[in-house]
This record gives C-alpha cells, structure tokens and sequence, in this order.
C-alpha cells in the first residue's frame, strides 16, 4: 500500500521533489521507435534474401497496409488461398481474398508465397466427408491444384504444395490424403503444381523441422528420393513456430544438409511465443532468438527466404491456439516495434538509428516519505528521438530497498536497482513520457540518486 502519512521529513523530501538526474541514452532493444532506419527488406536483398509476413488481405489498409507493404519484400495469404476458402463447395471457387492479396503485393513491388495446396487441415466438408475411390481422389487433387496455380501463373513466386506431411516420429502423417492415394501424393502434388506453372518454386513445409531431429530427418530422405526421381522439387520450408529460449543449436547446421540436396530453404512462418504477459526479459530474449534464426538463414547461402507469421501481436494465431502464450511478433498490438524488429534488422546488417544524447532523460524524484518508508517516482520523456523499450538504473547511496514497483519490473542486487518497462508501456514516443513508481525502505537518510537509461 502506498502510505498517505506526512511529517516533517515528508516536506523536507517533497522539496527534493523533481531533483533529476539526466543521463545519456543507449536504447535498450535497439533505435528509434520510429523504424526510421533502412527497411527489412532492403536490408534482406542487400543480403541476397527475401524477408516477408503472413497477411490478412482485409488488413491491408492503413498502418498495416503501410508496414506490410514497406518492411517486407514476399506476403504469405495466411488463410486465403487454402482449400476451404478457395474451393467452399465442390467445383465453386472463392478467389476475393487470395486476389486482393496478389493485386497488393503487384502493387508494392513483392513476391507472393501461395499457402498451401495439400494439408491434412482446413479442408471443406465435402471433401473430407466424402467417399472417395482413390481415382476420384486423385482427380480432385489434380483438378484443385491445377485450377489454383494455374490462375496465379506467373505471379506466384513459390508455392507450399505439401504442408505437414510427417508426425513427429518422422512417419508420415494419416490424412485424407495418405490414406487415400499412399505416398505418391506427395510426388503427384509437386508434379501437377509444376506441370500448372513450371516456373514457380515448389516446396514441401512442415513445423517442429527446424533442427535435426527425427522428424526433420524424415523429411530429409523424402526429399534426396524426390530429387533422384526426378520429381520436381525446388525447397523446404521450415516453419519455426517456436517457443522462447528454444531456437534448436542444430537449425544452421539443418538448414546447411536440405541446402547441400540442391534444393532452396525458406524460413516460412516464424513467430516466437512466450507465456503472457510479456515482460522486458522475455522481450529481450526473443529478439535474441529473431536474431538467431535470421543469423542461421543469412549464414547459408540457399536459405533465400525468412517469413513471419504475421508481423503484429493484433494479427497472431498464437494467443487463439496456445491459451496464456502470445506476444510472439515482431510488432506489438499497436504496431509499434518491438526489440524483436531490431533484432532482425541487425542480423540482416542493419544499423539502428541511436537518438542524439540526452534526447531522452530520466527524473527521479522522491513523491511521499514517512518515517522509515518512501514513494519514488521515474518519468522518462523523450524530446527529439523515440524509444521502442526501456531500462533505468540507478545505485542507491545510503541503503534504501525498493519493496514494490508498479508500470515496471524492477530488481535490486545489493544498492544496484534495475527497472524494465511493463509489457504496455515499452515505447515513448518523440515528445512524450512514461512513468513508473515504486516503494521503498530508508533509515537515516533518502539522497536521491543519478538514474541512467540503458
């Protein structure tokens, strides 16, 4: 509870009220909240790749339109051109969405990854309640991907044809389509995809292939058979829906081996979950991960493509499908960047703009005392610069503790205090503030000390 108590030592202490120290800044999670340096994509092509997101086509308008279009070089329909929105009854085709996706990309100067083909989920009714001889299955199968990649002929730089053809044990997954045509689905996919557009890039894509593992491995032999086939393969995606702290020690190392087969690989739908809420902690260690998958990928040469699954936190599958995980983009919920953005540009080669020093400025000042107890305040202001994240640190002179912090997290090592911001209160914008408070403990005296921004 904060104490309302006066006394003489609580005057005495409001006239120190507002006494400040002034500090130069570093900014935590890297640059101008702006964004204002070279774009993801820029900085991707300077690299030889092509770094792009998820989209919803009905977003793409305003802010989001603006980003989507700017940041990224390639957009993924996350939904809009699977088989139950393209093909809802049986010979009906919905295109609405997947076209206003295409037309924005055209109109933005970007490739277009076409999502997905064959997938064992997202299917429409008729199809999965039907009774199918394998013919009849076949003929389908050809007829819809026939009928989808020949209308985006052209304009489709790569299409993931098999999505998640494996169980975790590396055997291969029951679905309509495996129990109803074998193996050779998989085969027959790829060549129809290619026979409908020969030019496009066709990958087979799967989660939880990241490192090698059982599952990545099986994926691995499946695609050296196809390529000694014959059979028309050009990469594998790998979607990295990871969870914090978990980027596999082997993903370099993977993504080398499927680029040694002669075949491209594309980081396909990464995102980085974390048990909400989200703190400056847990921010920090999935810029490190961003960082890292974006490092394995620029390492390797044939790693040609990196695509978030979605750029915003408002535009996340992950908090719908993992209850209590979320904040798992590069944005947050208001757009604003977040370290993970910084992360990625900066293992893209990127250089972060750092704001003039003393554009933003910390106050430290003491608001309520009594007798051997204080309320301290922190108000961080920017004037000329921005920030996308914030930490405050200050030495305490005459053994005061900090008991509890609020719009912050806040730890203190012997007369070493660190205060992070709040999930919700990261960014200062140019010519605006945050505040944060906190109780503590004094005896015998209650200077206020240098605070530093870092």
């Amino acid at each position: 509870m904060r104490s309302s108590s006066t006394s003489l030592r609580t005057r005495l202490a409001a006239l120190c009220a507002g006494v400040a120290a002034t500090a130069a800044l570093i900014a935590a999670g890297g640059g101008s909240a702006h964004a204002a340096d070279t774009p993801l994509r820029d900085l991707a092509a300077a690299k030889g790749k092509v770094i792009g997101t998820a989209v919803t086509g009905s977003k793409l308008t305003g802010t989001y339109g603006d980003l989507a279009g700017s940041q990224f070089g390639s957009l993924t329909p996350g939904n809009a051109m699977k088989w139950e929105s393209v093909e809802p009854a049986r010979g009906t085709f919905d295109w609405t969405e997947a076209d206003q996706i295409v037309a924005f990309a055209q109109a933005h100067g970007q490739q277009v990854r076409g999502h997905t083909l064959v997938w064992h989920n997202q299917n429409p009714g008729w199809l999965t309640n039907g009774s199918w001889t394998s013919a009849q299955l076949a003929t389908l199968l050809q007829d819809h991907i026939s009928t989808e990649v020949g209308r985006y002929k052209g304009r489709i730089a790569a299409w993931d044809v098999v999505n998640e053809p494996f169980n975790e044990d590396g055997t291969y997954r029951t679905s309509l389509w495996y129990n109803g045509l074998g193996t050779d689905y998989i085969a027959n996919a790829l060549t129809w995809a290619h026979a409908a557009d020969p030019a496009a890039k066709l990958y087979i894509n799967d989660y939880n292939v990241e490192g090698v593992n059982a599952k990545s491995t099986a994926l691995y032999n499946l695609v050296k058979s196809l390529k000694e086939r014959g059979v028309p393969i050009d990469g594998v995606g790998l979607q990295a829906h990871l969870i914090l702290g978990q980027v596999p020690s082997t993903l370099q190392q993977n993504i080398q081996r499927f680029a040694d087969l002669g075949v491209d690989v594309a980081i396909t739908e990464l995102d980085v979950r974390m048990a909400l809420p989200a703190d400056s902690a847990k921010l920090a260690q999935q810029a490190a991960d961003y960082k890292a998958v974006t490092a394995a990928c620029v390492a390797v040469t044939r790693c040609v493509n990196l695509t978030v699954w979605g750029f915003a936190d408002s535009d996340s599958w992950v908090e719908g499908t993992f209850p209590g995980y979320g904040a798992a983009t590069p944005y947050d919920a208001t757009y604003a960047p977040k370290p993970a953005y910084y992360a990625i540009a900066e293992a893209l080669g990127g250089t972060t703009t750092t704001p003039p020093t003393g554009a933003c400025s910390a106050t430290y000042s003491v608001v309520n005392q009594w007798n051997t107890g204080f309320t301290g305040q922190v108000r961080i202001a920017c004037s000329g610069a921005a920030l996308s994240s914030w930490k405050a640190t200050w030495t305490y002179g005459a053994g005061q503790q900090v008991t509890q912090a609020w719009n912050a997290s806040c730890t203190q090592s012997g007369a070493a205090v660190t205060c992070t911001n709040a999930s919700y209160n990261g960014t200062v914008p140019d010519g605006g503030s945050v505040t944060f408070g906190f109780n503590g403990t004094w005896s015998g005296g209650n200077p206020v000390p240098t605070v530093t921004l870092g």
